[in-house]
């Protein structure tokens, strides 16, 4: 890792001159002096149309994928990539991979209106991907990149107005952009964020710098609850407490109480309900729909169940002590909070995603369950059809007497155990046959159906795993940095921030003396964690100290095949031998024959030609 200047602002990248020019004097003379320069919406707005236009000239046609995106590729060659770096100017240039992000964006959409030519729009989209990744990798100096090219916000006019501030890590994560993702760089830029290497600035959270007791050893200097703003250590604390959760439930469904009231554990498990709704309220007011993800939607249709376990817990008690009305209410309260068990469980699901193996399914799984929405809407239009067709036998003779067994025939069916007995006495022949039918559409047509769309989904996330597990890596870290806060108070924590702080204190008391009393609440909340962290810290400074004193990068690791390069291991001539002796793989074979037989009819030509010129000499007089 590069040593950040120990800096406390950055750009906004908001591209609004004059609040950054406000903002500048504002700011004190040692914040003032490391403000960088905001980039005009307009201006990065046509270096993305200038991309766009490079983009379409090189990818003009239809091509194989593999032409585009191997890493020798006579489409996206050296000199495009220098090019494309060019179309902001030296000043501008660390907005180019944004703009080829917004680009990629830009493609999509073209490939949705215009579907005539959608393989060449998604072809296009490709090469924004490639010519990014190209040009992170091809960036050694990481504090530029991370500071500039890859957590700078940046804006592009959009129906003439400038669109919301944003970086290339977030846009690439939104995009969904593996290829991008999948970079070293850019990987190199998650793992710093997840590690609280580069950390939000206190003063502005929108704005990112680097942490600056990264090396120093002291375990004091560590000792800080604003370390909690960490990834790693807010996913830490967040399956601590899902644990803990996971076992209020347990106690809570298995003592059941016959009078009703609610026990100890009931009443924290409702409580931490009520915390994860604020602080997913709270995200998705923050950060918009970007922040809704199939496990958002999960947690939240748990949180629902929940919700409505406790409305009819509150109806029973306000029921008689004893009374039917409070045994029924009490009763279905419990069978809401036994029907999430499942939910409970999986939700633990979450949590393992950091690992290569549970990531990758994870993301099989999400697709999987977003491909069953097509077989659904299919499903949905199939079933309402027989059913008003089940339904008018039903009611040829002026009676309804069968609607049940309709109903409940027709999920069995749904359920591959269809049964077929009663259907010969109803409407014969035509309900049999029209149940028959109902039967067949479902289990042979239908559910091949699902069955290959989930055989797609999983072989092209297996064949793509470990991009599509950084892309879920990624992801997961920019949700504990996407929605910033000044005070970072986790659930079940924020419950104590809104009632016992925002609530009655903030609305009068000074911003100063309010910042304060924030900061000694969460001293004495985090206080069992940060000794713990204080203690990691100071033992990786060690490391990272040893590194900068050897010259290396921060996360460097000196592995097996690392620890005698500092012998004459190349001597010899070893070196020059392989030089000789690997093949080219940057040309094709074919090309470098053609290559070495033009280089003999050179020589064949030219000692013709000095034949000749010699025969010609004899021959004068």
């Amino acid at each position: 890792m590069v040593n950040f200047p120990s800096i406390l602002g950055t750009s906004s990248g908001s591209g609004r001159d004059t609040a950054h020019d406000l903002r500048e004097h504002l700011l004190p003379m040692h914040h003032r002096e490391h403000l960088h320069t905001s980039v005009p919406a307009k201006r990065v707005t046509k270096v993305a149309l200038r991309l766009k236009f490079l983009i379409e000239a090189t990818v003009s046609c239809e091509v194989k994928e593999s032409h585009v995106t191997r890493p020798h590729s006579q489409i996206i060659t050296k000199e495009v990539i220098l090019l494309a770096q060019e179309a902001a100017g030296p000043e501008d240039r660390a907005c180019v991979v944004y703009c080829l992000l917004i680009c990629l964006r830009w493609f999509k959409r073209q490939a949705r209106l215009e579907m005539f030519d959608a393989e060449l729009y998604l072809l296009r989209a490709e090469a924004c991907q490639v010519l990014a990744k190209r040009i992170i990798e091809g960036i050694s100096d990481n504090e530029y990149l991370f500071q500039e090219v890859l957590l700078k916000r940046y804006s592009i006019l959009k129906n003439g107005e400038e669109s919301t501030p944003a970086n290339a890590v977030e846009r690439a994560v939104d995009l969904h952009a593996t290829r991008v993702i999948g970079s070293s760089g850019y990987q190199r830029c998650i793992n710093y964020l997840w590690k609280g290497w580069v950390a939000q600035d206190l003063n502005d959270p929108t704005q990112f710098c680097a942490y600056k007791n990264l090396a120093d050893k002291s375990f004091w200097s560590h000792f800080d609850h604003d370390r909690l703003r960490t990834p790693k250590y807010q996913n830490a604390f967040q399956v601590l407490v899902s644990v803990i959760y996971l076992i209020l439930y347990t106690i809570a469904i298995n003592t059941v109480n016959p009078t009703g009231d609610i026990d100890v554990e009931e009443a924290c498990l409702y409580l931490f309900t009520a915390a994860f709704i604020a602080d997913e309220m709270t995200k998705l007011w923050k950060v918009g729909r970007f922040y809704l993800t199939f496990w958002n939607t999960f947690n939240l249709t748990l949180y629902s169940a929940l919700t409505v376990s406790f409305v009819f817990r509150m109806i029973a008690l306000s029921k008689a002590a004893g009374s039917e009305e409070r045994g029924y209410w009490d009763l279905m309260s419990y069978n809401w909070l036994a029907f999430v068990a499942p939910m409970f469980w999986a939700r633990m699901l979450l949590f393992l995603d950091t690992i290569k193996f549970f990531g990758a399914m994870l993301v099989v799984l999400k697709v999987m369950m977003m491909e069953s929405l097509i077989f659904f809407a299919l499903l949905v239009v199939i079933i309402i059809g027989f059913l008003q067709g089940f339904v008018g036998l039903d009611n040829a003779d002026n009676k309804r007497d069968t609607s049940f067994f309709i109903l409940e025939s027709m999920t069995k069916a749904l359920l591959g155990s269809p049964e077929f007995d009663g259907f010969d006495n109803f409407a014969h022949p035509f309900g049999i046959i029209l149940y028959y039918l109902f039967t067949f559409v479902v289990m042979v047509i239908l559910l091949n159906i699902l069955i290959a769309l989930y055989n797609q989904a999983y072989t092209d996330i297996t064949e793509n795993a470990v991009d599509e597990y950084l892309a879920l890596f990624a992801n997961k870290t920019l949700q504990f940095v996407r929605a910033p806060d000044e005070n970072v108070f986790l659930p079940p924590f924020n419950l104590i921030e809104i009632f016992f702080l925002i609530i009655p204190f903030e609305w009068w008391v000074e911003k100063r003396k309010y910042q304060k009393l924030n900061d000694y609440v969460m001293i004495v909340l985090y206080s069992p964690f940060m000794p713990l962290i204080a203690f990691l810290e100071s033992r990786e400074a060690r490391r990272i100290s040893r590194n900068r004193a050897r010259g290396e990068q921060d996360d460097d690791a000196v592995e097996e095949w690392e620890e005698m390069q500092g012998d004459d291991i190349l001597g010899e001539g070893w070196s020059e031998r392989v030089e000789k002796t690997v093949p080219n793989v940057e040309v094709d074979p074919t090309i470098l024959e053609i290559w070495d037989l033009r280089s003999h009819l050179d020589e064949v030509t030219s000692g013709l030609r000095g034949r000749d010129v010699g025969d010609s000499a004899d021959d004068s007089p």
